[in-house]
């Protein structure tokens, strides 16, 4: 990672670095916390114990591998503050969240995904010979499964008719990040 682009806001792909990854070691751990005293990874891989992460680059960033941790292990990092003091918090960085209530992150191996769209795009038209019309979308309030939301690979069949009928080209998701409040449109962010 480009840690000098990180602090002036021009490094995008944060998230190749940070978060969680996969490796021939196990899973490594990277978060940034810079006011934290020490970090902990906990997680349902160590029985929630906790395993210290190390200071890496310039002290501000920390490290660790998990040789047990799996696809799907809940987990949150442990942040100390300098009064001894700690908050159990999600990985900013997680590719999967756990679902509300509860707010531990999730790990998914981002290697294993295979996108299922070639056909799609090869098809798809920019419209910049034509009208452009789009239709903004929050997944949670358009519209629920009784009481419950929608998944994103549910809402497809429901949706893209929907906007086909109504004259939409282009549909724009907001937010597609994790966020606290099922009740927001999602402005406070909590997971990139």
């Amino acid at each position: 990672m480009d840690f000098y682009g990180f602090y002036t806001g021009t490094e995008f792909e944060a998230w190749k670095y940070l978060g969680h990854h996969f490796t021939d070691d196990g899973v490594v751990f990277r978060v940034y916390a810079p006011a934290a005293d020490r970090i902990s990874l906990i997680g349902q891989f160590n029985n929630w114990q906790e395993q210290p992460m190390n200071r890496i680059y310039d002290g501000q960033f920390y490290e660790c591998v998990n040789k047990e941790a799996k696809n799907g292990d809940l987990y949150k990092i442990r942040v100390y503050r300098k009064d001894g003091t700690f908050i159990d918090h999600c990985d900013p960085y997680a590719f999967s969240s756990e679902l509300r209530p509860g707010t531990a992150s999730a790990v998914y191996d981002m290697g294993k995904y295979r996108f299922r769209d070639k056909k799609w795009l090869s098809k798809r038209n920019d419209h910049r010979n034509g009208p452009l019309n789009i239709y903004e979308l929050h997944f949670g309030s358009w519209r629920k499964n009784g009481d419950e939301w929608y998944r994103y690979d549910e809402l497809g069949d429901l949706l893209i008719p929907y906007v086909k009928e109504m004259g939409y080209n282009y549909i724009e998701i907001m937010p597609l990040n994790e966020y606290p409040s099922d009740e927001s449109w999602g402005y406070q962010a909590t997971g990139f």
